[in-house]
């Protein structure tokens, strides 16, 4: 059964060029099935004077259009043989009853434009309406209905979704028909192939998603999804392009990146909101008590209570984002063991799939005699290095004292800043062992694997990052020394950070972005140069690896707040005026600078929680035992100083553990 034409808008544009959409950006496939080869699946026919619907099989639609909306692109190493490329072809192209995804497929440049140009083994995938809304079906998307009830989207109940339309193509987003490929993609599967054609060394079996197995043999370079650049520079115009004090687009940004992207962003401008009134009372506090170190007993009290609202808070306002969109009710696929897991072929027996077995006792004898050796030597040596600071002070500190000149008081700040930029280094060398380690230990799944990950970082980056001001403040009570080490590494970080994550990256792009047009508008072939500048650009991008980095950035900006800064109040200031410009430069890094990535349902902001969670805990036991030390509490209670501190630390803390025990706070489903 063959495609009919694309419809008159669609053809209305050049045939491979992404046709503009409304705003929120939406998926126009502009494909149809023909009247002329039968009825089309959404037709009905009378039987018996009752209504009857047709039963929807995916064997009524074909795949050889030749002309269709790109959605993602397929990049294949310059050597792969010819027989490879037919055979990955076939499957994606296939029926699904023969083992395939039946997607639309093509070359970005057909034969002869290969001649003129350099080979760019670059291939563009599609799918027609009818294909994206029973996908829909099959990733378990939820959609409001005309009852204003969150459901489940089916084929069948179409009508009853608020939105729908035959004629109507603005139903599902871009983002979820991107989705939707990829997840088809991704669930192309081994059936009777015991290897890749033309690749001996690249085994398979029964089960195995092909696409993983392409990625991890280097036949297929990379695999992701096109921005559409009309519906990108009315986000940028509603988004970051103008600096004003506003909302973040979060359902424009949620249409065009997904839940994943929108909840950080959602989260970031909550956060920010959310530390107004620490910099609000923290500004006149610091103006008026600057020099009385010791006051800060009432600032230390509001911080208790800020400290575990906000995160109360922010979990209802995540419910109500996400309910609308409807992923606090989707249902959580069953997950695929990860790319990079290895092991015996044998049978899941959970599953009853044939897949890569690895005995739980080995990846455990892994942790324990080698992953955690290794973060506990790394962590010693991260103490090593906060004593080397702490020479470094005294050795500034007896300078300043014996000369006592203007040079030597600017002296005494420069080995927090010195400490600030190795703490970054550290930070950056220890993620990449982290990431190798928690690899090397085997976890099957992808969810474990981040699990163990952050673990790892967050232990070593808490330690790395916090160890200093706590001895400060427990070990040497310099409340002095704690403001002038905790105000030099809270702005030399929140520098480095929008210098390495931001600026430098975008300065290359733009680079590289000139020496493309210089190469396309030097081209004589007579083909379509935008499609293929912006596929040439966006393939050079670099990769967005996910929110881990800015999570990690937020969670040690809520640290340094929530811990010590009633002793510095500008700290809240300072985060408010980073997080300002960190919003922009975040929105342009992800419009500009990255690659689109792959939209992700989410529900939450998933173990960031629990992390947010935990630090609230150790910030409400610190500033209780700040507060304990502090000399307005000693004159009440002078005769009892530890005994004081102790019982307000052991009263929190169980406290907060009975919280726990009763399923408050609770850890949200993963990212």
């Amino acid at each position: 059964m063959r495609l009919g034409p694309a419809t008159p808008s669609a053809r209305r544009l050049p045939p491979h060029r992404p046709r503009p959409a409304p705003y929120p950006e939406r998926c126009s496939p502009g494909l149809r099935v023909s009247p002329a080869l039968g009825p089309a699946p959404e037709d009905v026919e009378r039987r018996g004077g009752r209504l009857s619907k047709m039963k929807v099989t995916l064997s009524a639609l074909d795949t050889h259009e030749s002309s269709f909306t790109p959605l993602v692109v397929i990049e294949l190493a310059q050597d792969v043989k010819e027989e490879t490329k037919e055979w990955l072809k076939n499957r994606i192209i296939s029926k699904k009853k023969d083992g395939g995804a039946q997607l639309l497929f093509r070359p970005l440049l057909n034969k002869y434009e290969k001649e003129t140009l350099e080979n760019q083994n670059l291939y563009l995938v599609g799918a027609s309406k009818i294909r994206l809304l029973l996908g829909a079906e099959a990733v378990g998307l939820v959609k409001e209905c005309n009852d204003n009830t969150m459901r489940a989207f089916t084929y069948g109940t179409r009508h009853t979704f608020k939105g729908f339309d035959d004629d109507n193509d603005d139903f599902l987003t871009m983002a979820e028909c991107q989705f939707i490929i990829k997840h088809e993609l991704e669930n192309l599967r081994a059936r009777d192939e015991k290897m890749i054609p033309g690749y001996p060394q690249a085994k398979l079996y029964p089960g195995k998603s092909l696409l993983r197995r392409l990625l991890t043999s280097g036949i297929v370079i990379q695999v992701f999804p096109l921005h559409d650049n009309e519906a990108l520079k009315k986000l940028e115009d509603s988004w970051y392009t103008r600096f004003t004090i506003k909302c973040q687009p979060t359902d424009s940004i949620r249409g065009y990146f997904g839940e994943t992207i929108a909840l950080y962003f959602g989260f970031l401008e909550y956060f920010t909101f959310a530390l107004i009134p620490m910099a609000v009372i923290g500004l006149p506090y610091y103006l008026f008590v600057w020099e009385d170190y010791d006051k800060y007993v009432i600032f230390a009290s509001f911080n208790l209570i800020w400290s575990t609202v906000i995160l109360e808070v922010w979990k209802r306002g995540c419910a109500s984002m996400t309910y609308r969109w409807g992923t606090l009710v989707m249902k959580r696929q069953f997950e695929e063991p990860r790319p990079g897991y290895h092991g015996v072929l044998g049978i899941n027996p959970v599953t009853g799939r044939e897949e890569p077995l690895y005995p739980s006792y080995k990846r455990q004898l892994r942790i324990y005699l080698v992953s955690l050796p290794f973060v506990c030597l790394c962590l010693y040596f991260s103490l090593f290095v906060m004593m080397i600071y702490f020479d470094m002070e005294a050795w500034a500190l007896g300078l300043h004292e014996s000369s006592g000149s203007e040079w030597t008081g600017i002296l005494l700040y420069v080995p927090s800043i010195i400490y600030a930029f190795v703490i970054e280094i550290m930070n950056r060398l220890y993620r990449y062992a982290a990431e190798f380690l928690t690899s090397w230990e085997n976890h099957r799944l992808e969810s474990a694997y981040q699990n163990h990950l952050i673990l790892k970082v967050l232990v070593f980056n808490f330690l790395n990052c916090f160890a200093s001001l706590f001895y400060i403040a427990f070990v040497l009570r310099d409340m002095k020394l704690l403001r002038q080490s905790l105000a030099t590494l809270l702005i030399t970080s929140q520098i480095l950070n929008q210098v390495v994550e931001s600026l430098l990256p975008y300065w290359l792009q733009r680079k590289h972005h000139m020496q493309v047009k210089r190469k396309v508008q030097a081209l004589k072939a007579d083909i379509d140069a935008t499609l293929y500048e912006q596929v040439v650009l966006e393939k050079e991008m670099g990769t967005y690896l996910g929110t881990f980095d800015d999570y990690l950035e937020l969670f040690l900006q809520f640290g340094y707040v929530s811990l010590f800064s009633c002793v510095y109040p500008l700290a809240a200031t300072f985060a408010v005026l980073n997080n300002l410009t960190e919003v922009n430069s975040d929105a342009l890094k992800m419009c500009r600078v990255f690659k689109r990535p792959f939209a992700e349902p989410s529900a939450s902001i998933g173990v960031w929680q629990l992390a947010f969670e935990t630090m609230s805990v150790i910030s409400v036991v610190t500033n209780c035992a700040l507060i304990g030390m502090s000399p307005q509490v000693n004159a009440l209670f002078p005769e009892s100083k530890a005994d004081l501190i102790l019982i307000v630390v052991a009263v929190e803390i169980h406290g907060r553990l009975k919280e726990t025990a009763l399923g408050r706070p609770s850890a949200e489903s993963d990212v």
